[in-house]
């Protein structure tokens, strides 16, 4: 008799809420009743609220369990749920979960499904067809791939890859290089970290496709220290991709060659900004250089470099195995394709979204978080991580497009969605969009360095009642001249979440008593 197969993540999330514990109580119980389990540790399916997640494998699929404690484990035995028994824990099939039946999932089509370090796993979804493909064009061709589909950086600035591709591919170097961008420090993001725990050989794939792309035979991967388990991952799928041949020497059996390491930042979150990262992955301080040039043109060692993050490189992979024309079919406008959405905050369904680009912002909270953990209103909702804005509920029916939320003066960045619900202190949020500056600035340039420290000093006086007006206007002035005069995007982004404030919340930046409404 075939031993009964359970899928019990190791994602980071899922054992922050106690997978490792309920998988080894499974195991225990299991053990001692004599039943014969094949436990493998998937990554998770997104569904974070659901956390610790079991499935078990039927013929009809497989049935989901959760959120799974230790003391559920003797009840769930007792209902029999390895051969899919009903308990308070159950929903049934997996697939049939409307959180998750109801995404578009592209580039995270095998995460929670495959073993992640299973070379036939992936290769049996549809890994490295990809690669196939790539290697039957030449690097031209791969661009081209790359500019039809439409996709445009997943990492904040939307910038079109094929374009980037092009620029690396015609400027002149003695070497290029292939840099991804792992540094994902954004609040309310882990689209990245999921990919890199639960599908990494899609990250080393589109790397490789990359390299093939510009004529590029080195890549680095750089990543932040607060992520170990996606570390630990990477190095050994690397690995073991080179011992297969799809990474080092004659890559596929061709004469092409892609080498690939993993590095490790110490906590920065400006190495998060491109020429940043640079700069640390050349052994020096993360300091923002001054564009131009551009690193597609002088990037890595003074060499022309592809820049692009963890979801823009692990997307490529599905545009070369099913064309630019099938991912250009997603998505709304020049937002095309999909985008990988985290809902957190004060959400009752968190976790990740893969939606095409146009649905609204109200669907994706309302629908997929179903609201408020707290139950209360939603007062606000910030976009794009601790440098986006606070939206309204006014503006909460704006497609998730790139330019639609541009003309709202928002930002759709990585993705991050934080939902705050009616006793968020507004006026605390402003102050620490300035603190997170101050602490995080890399200090090369003025108006990020000093504006950061003005700022929290001139928000304070505001909400202690010093001279309301007159400082309100010093603020205004203060977020114009940071977002013009600022050397990267993180002074000159530091502001929207305070703009979006005084222009929305504004009532809550002034003591209860105050009249100094005129200038908001």
């Amino acid at each position: 008799m075939a031993a009964i197969k359970l899928y019990i993540p190791d994602d980071t999330t899922a054992v922050a809420m106690g997978a490792d514990d309920v998988c080894q109580a499974i195991s225990n119980v299991a053990k001692q009743k004599d039943i014969e389990i094949e436990v493998v540790r998937n990554g998770s399916r997104g569904l974070f609220y659901l956390e610790p997640l079991v499935e078990v494998a039927t013929s009809q699929g497989r049935v989901a369990y959760g959120p799974v404690t230790v003391d559920d484990i003797e009840s769930l035995f007792a209902a029999d749920f390895i051969h899919a028994g009903k308990h308070p824990l159950a929903h049934g099939l997996t697939e049939e979960i409307p959180f998750l039946k109801n995404q578009q999932r592209l580039t995270f089509a095998r995460v929670g499904i495959t073993e992640p370090l299973s070379l036939s796993d992936y290769q049996q979804h549809d890994g490295f067809k990809g690669l196939q493909k790539a290697l039957t064009h030449c690097s031209q061709e791969l661009v081209d791939i790359v500019k039809e589909s439409g996709l445009r950086g997943r990492g904040g600035a939307a910038f079109p890859a094929g374009i980037k591709w092009q620029t690396v591919l015609d400027a002149r170097g003695s070497e290029k290089y292939i840099v991804c961008n792992a540094d994902e420090g954004d609040s309310g993001t882990f689209s990245d970290r999921m990919i890199m725990e639960a599908d990494p050989y899609v990250l080393i794939e589109g790397m490789v496709i990359a390299g093939l792309a510009v004529g590029a035979e080195q890549g680095y991967i750089y990543l932040r220290s607060e992520y170990p388990k996606a570390a630990e991952k990477l190095t050994a799928a690397i690995t073991l991709a080179e011992q297969a041949g799809f990474l080092g020497n004659n890559i596929g059996g061709s004469n092409n060659s892609f080498t690939l390491e993993l590095r490790i930042g110490a906590g920065a979150y400006i190495c998060g900004e491109e020429t940043a990262l640079l700069e640390s992955l050349e052994g020096k301080r993360g300091m923002v250089r001054a564009k131009p040039p551009l690193p597609a043109i002088e990037g890595l060692f003074g060499q022309p470099t592809i820049v692009n993050n963890v979801i823009t490189l692990a997307t490529i992979p599905i545009i070369l195995a099913k064309g630019g024309q099938y991912y250009q079919d997603f998505g709304m406008g020049r937002s095309r394709g999909t985008l990988p959405m985290q809902l957190a905050g004060n959400i009752k369904q968190g976790g990740l979204v893969e939606l095409a680009f146009g649905c609204t912002l109200e669907q994706l909270v309302f629908e997929f978080g179903q609201g408020t953990y707290s139950a209360k209103p939603a007062k606000a909702i910030q976009v794009g991580g601790p440098l986006g804005a606070y939206l309204p509920k006014q503006q909460w029916q704006t497609p998730l497009d790139y330019e639609s939320f541009t003309a709202i003066s928002a930002v759709l960045g990585h993705g991050g969605v934080v939902v705050f619900d009616e006793t968020a202190d507004m006026a605390a949020q402003a102050r620490f969009a300035m603190e997170f500056c101050k602490v995080e600035s890399c200090g090369k340039c003025t108006p990020c360095r000093i504006g950061s420290t003005r700022g929290i000093e001139v928000i304070d006086k505001i909400t202690n009642g010093q001279d309301s007006d007159a400082n309100l206007q010093l603020l205004a002035d203060l977020c114009d001249t940071m977002v013009v005069g600022s050397l990267c995007a993180m002074g000159g982004m530091t502001p929207f979440p305070v703009q979006s404030i005084m222009q929305y919340f504004g009532e809550e930046l002034l003591p209860k008593d105050s009249l100094a409404k005129e200038v908001l």
